[in-house]
């Protein structure tokens, strides 16, 4: 990996008060996400506004994001659920994926195509670990269920190319992020090192120069890099970074998720640490999701 090009650049404090928000999503003219913690799904607009547009029967994790129609989809990770909303904002099943492992799930995307794929899973941690090595499964619009990915070193973020042919999914422990080729009927297949990395990649999301931004909880920045590992930029903050997305105007602001850690025994508290933070980026965003 090659030194930065570019100096860190300083965030905004968009909003505050959150628990732990995760998987951001830029969404009718909004940033939503989900406030690990407090079961809701949050909206948050151009001038810090809060709306719990959502209260969804999970703590952590889960994470969202929207088939081609519209209607939202959550993961409710420990129940090992894919929930949809209906128009008239019931939650329904969209998809059971108990049977296929009794670990959390954790992030999801959906393509331009409307294959869903969600991470986490896997066998069951070993004594002393919260989590095992992961899986990813594709959920089709036929509803049919299969795993396509599987040894993914703690599954997080993952982001589609404009193109609909590679996903890219963050591996935290190991310290990379990984792509995949996407076949028509959304099969996974060509694993390869995308990003080897100086630190521990957690929710990711691309630009339109083909670099991708990660958010690292540890080392509380976001990193723009190229594939390969070039490093591009860093936006450092004084807390851990969740998540990032590019959003606003021209999808050319990017969004960070960012909160104190403290260790996985304290995700749930009353601590609210949580902020939305927000830089220019030097690219719009593309692909999935956003």
């Amino acid at each position: 990996m090659q030194s930065s090009k570019s100096a860190s650049r300083i965030a905004n404090v968009v909003t505050s008060g959150l628990a732990f928000g995760e998987s951001p999503r830029w969404h009718d003219g909004r940033l939503w996400l989900c406030n690990w913690g407090t079961g809701e799904v949050i909206a948050v607009d151009a001038d810090g506004n809060k709306e719990i547009v959502l209260t969804v029967p999970a703590v952590l994790p889960y994470s969202i994001d929207w088939l081609p129609d519209r209607r939202l989809l959550v993961v409710s990770g420990r129940d090992g659920l894919l929930l949809r909303q209906e128009a008239d904002g019931r939650l329904v099943t969209h998809a059971d994926l108990r049977d296929l492992s009794k670990s959390p799930w954790n992030e999801i995307v959906v393509d331009g195509r409307g294959n869903i794929y969600v991470n986490g899973g896997g066998p069951a941690p070993v004594p002393g670990e919260h989590l095992s090595p992961g899986t990813i499964v594709l959920i089709t619009p036929d509803s049919a269920i299969r795993q396509v990915a599987e040894n993914i070193a703690f599954a997080n973020g993952m982001a589609v190319t404009p193109d609909n042919k590679t996903l890219i999914v963050a591996e935290s422990h190991a310290n990379r992020l990984t792509a995949f080729d996407i076949a028509a009927d959304g099969t996974l297949s060509n694993r390869r090192v995308w990003a080897d990395l100086d630190g521990y990649p957690d929710g990711i999301c691309l630009d339109a120069e083909g670099a991708a931004w990660y958010a690292d909880v540890p080392n509380k920045h976001c990193v723009r890099v190229r594939e390969g590992g070039e490093v591009l930029q860093t936006v450092t903050v004084d807390r851990g970074c969740f998540a990032c997305m590019l959003g606003g105007a021209g999808r050319q602001t990017l969004f960070i998720v960012a909160a104190e850690w403290r260790g996985f025994e304290h995700m749930v508290s009353d601590a609210r640490t949580g902020q939305v933070l927000s830089v220019e980026a030097p690219a719009p965003g593309v692909g999935w999701p956003g």
